[in-house]
C-alpha cells in the first residue's frame, strides 16, 4: 500500500503538479517561503502547472494569490511588522487582527473595517468561508498599534485599478491601510522652500533645527530669511517657470521641495516636480482645487457628508441676487469661488449689502476672475478655529490647533485681512473636538479626494466654526497650505523634526516612528502682525524698519518672522508689503506670551507700522475665567 502511494506521488511530480496531500505545518512554511522568493515567471509557471495537474481549487487559489504578491509592494503586504493606525468611535486603539478585502459586493472581514464614516466590527465564521474563497483578492496580516494621541493617525486603504483610484461604491470598502513600522530614511536632506512670506520664514526656521536637514534654499525668500544661517536665497529663478525650478532642483541635489503658498500649487508646480521624480510636499493641481475652488470644496462636502454651511453656487449675478432676496435673506455670506488672497469673503448684514457684494465680486471684478463664480452660504455662529494635519499616502497625521484674527481692527472690527495675529493651541479645540475634526472632517476629505481621483499629499488646513452651546463643528473652508499667521505659532511650538515628517509625507511613507516623534511645547505661542498703515487698502513701501535685533532679543522667547520685507542697498530692512512682520513669542501662559510679543513690538522703530492691541483676547479671558 505504501509502495503504491510513493508511485502516485512520483507520477504527480513528473507531471509538474503539486502533491495532492495536505501540507504539514513545516511544509506550509517552506511553501510560503519559496513562493515569496519566486520571480513573476516562476509564479506564472506555478499557476500553469497547477492547472495542468488538476490541483485542488484551494491550491490553485493559493498559487494565484502568490502570483499577485510581488505586485502588492505599495500595500506593504509582505512587511512582517506592518501596522494599521486609526481612531475608532472613542479615539481608542483596537486589537491585533487579520483583514481581507474582496472585489465582490460581499466583503468578509476579520476584525474592524470602515464603511463610509462608521467603523463596522464583523466576524469571520464558517458560514461565509465559501463565499470568501472565490472573492478574496488579497489577504493581509496587520497589527493595530497604540496611538500616540486620542485622535491618532488616520490611514485609508487605497484601492487601485490601472494606477487610478476606483470610485465604484458597490465593490469598495474603505480599509485603513498598513503603515510601515520601520522608519524612513534619516539621511540629511537638501530642502527647497518656495515662497516669500512669514509662513515660509517660519517653516525655514523649524527646518534649520531639524536633525535630518542639511541645507535650505529659499525661492525667492525675503530679507529676514536671507539673514538665517546656512540659508541660500534664490532670486534669479521664478516659481512660475516650472522648468527652471526643476533644473535648479537637479543642479543642487534637492531632496525635498516644500511649497508654501497656495498659488504655485493651484498652478501645478507640484505636478511638474513629481513628473521629474523630485519629492515635493504639496498637492497636485487637481487636488489643490480644495482651496482653489470653493465650489469644488463645497460640493465635496455635500457628496461625502462633511458638515458645512448650506450653500448654493452661482455664475449669474442676477440669479444670485434673486436667491438672496427670495430664499436666504440676511445675514448671509458671499464668497468668491477662486483664490482672492484670503480676502474674498464678505459677510453681508442686510439684503442690500449682499446685492452690492455680488455686484462688486461678479460685475466689477473686485478680485478679478476669482469672482466669476460665487458661493452664497448661510451664516454660521460660534467661535472660529483652525486645525492642521499632514497627509501622505492616505495617512493623516494630526498636528495642532490655532486661532487667528481676520478683522483689521481691535474687537474684531473693520475689513477682513489675511490675518492680523494668531495663537496656538486654540483653547476652544478640546481633545474631543480634535477627535471630531479628524473623524468627520479630515478623514472623509482625504477619502473623498482619493475617490474623486485627486489623491492628496501635503497639509490640510481646516477652518472651523464651533457652536458655543452644542460644541458641534462645521467646516468653513479647506486650505492646501499652512496658514499665515497660524504657521508661525505652530513652528514656534514644534519640538520635533519637521524635515523628516514632511519628507515622509512627500514620499508617501509616513511610519509609526514618524507619527510618534511629533512633539509640541506645552507653552502657548502668540503671533502679532505688524502691518503697513493703510492695509488692507493701499499702503506705501520702502520705509526702513530699525532695531529688529534689539526687539528680538527683548526676551528669550521671541522670534520675528519676516513677511513683506526687502533688503536695501546697504543691507537695511525695508517694508515691502501689507503684512510686514510677525512678532512671535512664547510664555507659560497665553497672557505672558502676548505680553512678550508686545514688549518686542514696542522696541521696533517703524513709524508707518501698526498692529492690533488685543491679539489672543479670547484665550486670555478663558485663562482668567472670564471667557466661555
Amino acid at each position: 500500500m505504501g509502495e503504491k502511494k510513493e508511485k502516485e506521488k512520483k507520477k504527480e511530480k513528473e507531471k509538474g503538479g503539486l502533491p495532492r496531500e495536505r501540507l504539514t505545518t513545516s511544509n506550509a512554511k517552506k511553501d510560503k517561503y519559496e513562493r515569496r522568493n519566486m520571480n513573476e515567471n516562476d509564479l506564472s509557471d506555478l499557476v500553469s502547472k497547477t492547472k495542468k495537474s488538476g490541483g485542488s481549487k484551494t491550491k490553485r487559489t493559493r498559487a494565484k494569490s502568490a502570483q499577485k504578491q510581488p505586485l502588492q509592494k505599495k500595500l506593504l503586504v509582505e512587511k512582517k511588522n506592518a501596522s494599521v493606525k486609526y481612531t475608532n468611535d472613542r479615539g481608542k486603539q483596537t486589537m491585533t487582527t487579520t483583514m481581507m478585502m474582496t472585489t465582490s459586493n460581499t466583503t468578509t472581514t476579520m476584525g474592524t473595517m470602515r464603511r463610509g464614516t462608521k467603523f463596522v466590527p464583523s466576524s469571520f465564521s464558517r458560514a461565509n468561508k465559501k463565499t470568501t474563497s472565490s472573492s478574496v483578492k488579497m489577504m493581509m496580516m496587520m497589527m493595530i498599534v497604540k496611538s500616540t494621541t486620542a485622535s491618532s493617525t488616520s490611514s485609508l486603504r487605497r484601492r487601485r485599478r490601472g494606477g487610478r483610484a476606483s470610485s465604484s461604491s458597490s465593490s469598495s470598502v474603505i480599509v485603513f491601510s498598513a503603515v510601515a513600522s520601520a522608519s524612513s530614511s534619516k539621511k540629511k536632506k537638501n530642502v527647497l522652500v518656495i515662497g516669500s512670506g512669514g509662513r515660509e520664514h517660519a517653516l525655514i526656521y523649524r527646518l534649520l533645527q531639524s536633525e535630518t536637514c542639511e541645507k535650505v534654499f529659499a525661492l525667492p525668500g525675503n530679507a529676514g530669511i536671507a539673514t538665517e544661517p546656512t540659508v541660500t536665497s534664490i532670486a534669479d529663478v521664478s516659481e512660475s517657470n516650472h522648468a527652471d525650478v526643476v533644473k535648479f532642483c537637479k543642479s543642487n541635489a534637492i531632496d525635498l521641495v516644500v511649497v508654501g503658498p497656495e498659488a504655485p500649487l493651484v498652478d501645478g508646480l507640484a505636478d511638474s516636480l513629481r513628473a521629474e521624480n523630485i519629492n515635493v510636499f504639496g498637492p497636485s493641481k487637481k487636488a489643490a482645487q480644495l482651496e482653489g475652488s470653493k465650489e469644488f470644496m463645497k460640493n465635496l462636502c455635500r457628496k461625502y457628508n462633511i458638515p458645512t454651511a448650506t450653500y448654493e453656487v452661482f455664475s449669474d449675478a442676477e440669479k444670485a441676487k434673486e436667491y438672496v432676496r427670495t430664499v436666504t435673506g440676511a445675514p448671509i455670506v458671499i464668497k468668491t469661488s477662486g483664490l482672492a488672497a484670503g480676502k474674498g469673503v464678505i459677510m453681508a448684514e442686510t439684503v442690500e449689502e449682499a446685492e452690492k457684494a455680488i455686484d462688486e465680486l461678479m460685475l466689477n471684478k473686485q478680485f478679478g476672475d476669482a469672482g466669476d463664480t460665487i458661493v452664497i452660504e448661510e451664516t454660521l455662529f460660534g467661535e472660529e478655529a483652525s486645525f492642521f494635519a499632514v497627509v501622505g499616502g492616505d495617512v493623516a497625521v494630526p498636528l495642532a490647533s490655532a486661532q487667528d484674527h481676520k478683522r483689521v481692527g481691535d474687537g474684531d472690527t473693520g475689513l477682513n485681512t489675511g490675518g492680523m495675529g494668531a495663537y496656538s493651541p486654540a483653547p476652544v479645540v478640546t481633545k474631543e473636538i480634535e477627535e471630531d475634526v479628524m473623524k468627520n472632517i479630515i478623514e472623509p476629505t482625504v477619502r473623498g479626494m482619493r475617490e474623486e481621483g485627486c489623491e492628496y499629499n501635503g497639509v490640510i488646513f481646516a477652518g472651523l466654526m464651533i457652536d458655543e452651546k452644542t460644541k458641534k463643528v462645521k467646516l468653513l473652508e479647506h486650505n492646501v497650505r499652512f496658514g499665515d499667521p497660524e504657521c508661525q505659532t505652530l513652528m514656534a511650538r514644534m519640538e520635533s523634526d519637521l524635515c523628516q515628517l514632511l519628507y515622509a509625507a512627500a514620499t508617501n511613507n509616513i511610519t509609526d516612528d514618524d507619527v510618534k516623534s511629533v512633539k509640541w511645547s506645552k507653552e502657548p505661542a502668540v503671533n502679532v502682525v505688524l502691518a503697513a498703515k493703510g492695509y488692507p487698502g493701499s499702503y506705501s513701501k520702502g520705509d526702513e524698519i530699525k532695531n529688529l535685533q534689539g526687539a528680538e532679543e527683548s526676551t528669550a522667547k521671541t522670534k520675528i518672522f519676516h513677511a513683506g520685507t526687502a533688503s536695501g542697498e546697504n543691507g537695511e530692512i525695508l517694508a515691502n508689503g501689507g503684512r510686514v512682520l510677525g512678532i512671535t513669542a512664547m510664555g507659560t501662559s497665553v497672557k505672558e506670551a502676548t505680553k512678550n510679543a508686545y514688549v518686542a513690538i514696542d522696541k521696533i522703530d517703524w513709524p508707518n507700522g501698526f498692529c492690533r492691541s488685543d491679539i489672543a483676547y479670547r484665550a486670555i479671558e478663558r485663562e482668567e475665567g472670564r471667557g466661555k
